[in-house]
């Protein structure tokens, strides 16, 4: 299956969040393309680092604004109609759960809701940053987008997995009863450059443990799975998800799966650091395994990983280690 590009020179795309880690790469691609790009974030957890090298780029501009709010209609380059819009906009970390909850609920509920109205009012193609949070601690394995998922509604990591999941229920409504050219994406475990090391996330937590001599804090006993993509491989997914006419939802991912412990231990080795590793309390509700089924990205999107984790993984802490000292 090959999809050909919908989205290039001469078209103008919103991204929300745009300054976060995942969504600047999809910016730079999407400039890379010849896309006109406005990126919308409020810095809470975005960082205009992210985006610093496109600032003098005519085809990009920043806008400092809160989704949650509504698109602000005094800044002329959202005045202009959008031929996509693609909502990344999230805190997406578990230390962001606790210091962000409702703020977390408003950029999944009615920010989505601005945003969907946006997207019917210019006849946009739409793509929805879901999770594979959606299927909450899955009784299935790995996991297909059939999957209602085992989500706990009011546990700790609710905010974000009911958040998610209600997004993808407005994008289906407006969808099926608004006729809105609409996506889901549903992200697995990503990691990369741009990550905040302080974000309580397990890969930039163990390589800036490593790179500092501390010993590496594996949750439990280490033996719940991730399966982990490194960013180039997401970014390759949701432009194929955003340039094909599918509505998904899709699973975007990889299947390397590895253990906390096997994850820590091989940081540690790709670091060339003396850490040991060290067992702390696990926090509830926290996934047992994590992997996706690619199949449907496969055939109706001709999508296939490439990046091995330890080559991602000597990028990233390549990118930590420069970035720490």
């Amino acid at each position: 299956m090959k999809v050909a590009e919908r989205f290039g020179s001469g078209h103008r795309v919103l991204v929300t969040g745009g300054a976060g880690f995942v969504p600047s790469h999809l910016v730079d691609a999407l400039i890379a393309r010849g896309c006109t790009v406005v990126a919308l974030d409020n810095f809470v957890t975005g960082s205009k680092e992210n985006v610093a090298h496109l600032l003098d780029r005519p085809t990009f501009t920043l806008v400092e604004a809160d989704i949650s709010e509504g698109l602000p209609t005094h800044h002329p380059a959202l005045a202009e109609r959008f031929d996509a819009i693609l909502h990344m906009a999230s805190p997406a970390s578990p230390t962001d759960f606790a210091l962000l909850p409702v703020e977390i609920l408003r950029v999944g509920s009615v920010g989505t809701l601005h945003l969907l109205e946006r997207g019917v009012a210019d006849g946009a193609r739409f793509l929805m940053a879901s999770t594979s949070e959606a299927y909450g601690d899955p009784k299935e394995h790995p996991q297909r987008e059939t999957y209602w998922g085992n989500v706990n509604p009011i546990g700790v990591r609710s905010v974000y997995d009911e958040a998610k999941r209600f997004s993808e229920a407005a994008t289906m409504a407006y969808h099926r009863y608004r006729g809105l050219d609409a996506a889901i994406v549903r992200i697995f475990n990503t990691y990369g450059p741009r990550m905040r090391p302080d974000d309580g996330r397990a890969i930039p937590t163990f390589i800036s443990q490593a790179l500092r001599g501390e010993p590496i804090t594996v949750h439990g006993t280490g033996n719940q799975t991730r399966s982990i993509c490194f960013v180039e491989d997401l970014v390759r997914g949701i432009l194929l998800l955003l340039d094909s006419t599918e509505t998904g939802p899709v699973n975007c991912g990889t299947e390397h799966e590895l253990s906390m412990r096997q994850l820590a231990e091989l940081i540690v080795s790709l670091s060339d650091s003396t850490s040991s590793v060290t067992y702390v309390t696990r926090s509830s509700d926290d996934p047992e395994m994590r992997r996706p089924d690619l199949t449907l990205a496969r055939e109706l999107l001709g999508y296939e990983p490439t990046v091995a984790p330890e080559d991602g993984l000597r990028r990233t802490i390549a990118y930590f280690r420069e970035r720490l000292g």
